[in-house]
């Protein structure tokens, strides 16, 4: 875990490919608590921490993670997410390239809860919900792509699930077609920035996750294709 950005009502931190954000079934720690101990430690606070869970990224992605401090921020973070007031940037790494290079995909998913996957249809089947999303590639390098996403709706697998749709998985995703798993276990989706207007204070936040220490995310040519 690295901290990226912390106030009294907020914390925004990265957090790494393989780490839960809130616990789940399988027991493992979640990145929440992990939080919370840092917090514990570096303000000596007695007692029980408050820390609230406004979203999440799946397990094998990594990026940003935005946690509230206080229940004032929580709830108001709470609606910013639910109203797309929370800008959010990813980068994904795909083996082949999407044409055209930059573009809008629209979808309906169905989510698979059984298979914990979702589906992604070209019009509007029964349970399912449209999603939206942005994307440009923005390098290239001799075996792969990297694209910038932007989401205009927030699914489940979303990113994930679109790019495969195009004939883009990301790479080691073998849920959604990659050929073959990431040694870490990862897939090569990060989330790279947000952007939203600070719940409290009212200031703009805007702050950018660093590259996973994989050579591969170092590797591309980030200059205009």
């Amino acid at each position: 875990m690295q901290v990226i950005y912390e106030d009294n009502h907020i914390i925004i931190v990265s957090k790494q490919s393989g780490e839960i954000v809130q616990g789940d079934k399988t027991g493992d720690r979640p990145l929440s608590e992990t939080v919370k101990d840092y917090i514990k430690e570096k303000y000596q606070k007695p007692g029980a921490v408050f820390l609230g869970v406004v979203h999440r990224l799946d397990r094998p992605v990594s990026g940003l993670v935005v946690f509230a401090r206080t229940s004032k921020a929580l709830a108001r973070l709470n609606d910013m997410f639910r109203n797309g007031e929370v800008h959010k940037t990813y980068w994904a790494i795909t083996h082949e390239r999407p044409e055209p290079l930059q573009g809008t995909l629209t979808h309906w998913l169905v989510r698979d809860e059984k298979q914990n996957k979702s589906r992604a249809y070209n019009r509007q089947v029964p349970h399912s919900k449209q999603a939206v999303l942005d994307y440009r590639v923005i390098g290239a390098s001799t075996n792969y792509t990297l694209v910038e996403v932007n989401l205009r709706t927030g699914r489940h697998h979303q990113i994930r699930c679109q790019l495969a749709k195009m004939g883009c998985p990301i790479r080691g995703d073998l849920k959604y077609g990659a050929k073959r798993s990431n040694p870490d276990g990862s897939i090569s989706l990060l989330a790279r920035k947000v952007e939203f207007i600070h719940p409290v204070s009212k200031q703009k936040i805007s702050v950018e996750a660093p590259l996973p220490n994989e050579n591969l995310w170092q590797s591309f040519d980030l200059k205009p294709l």
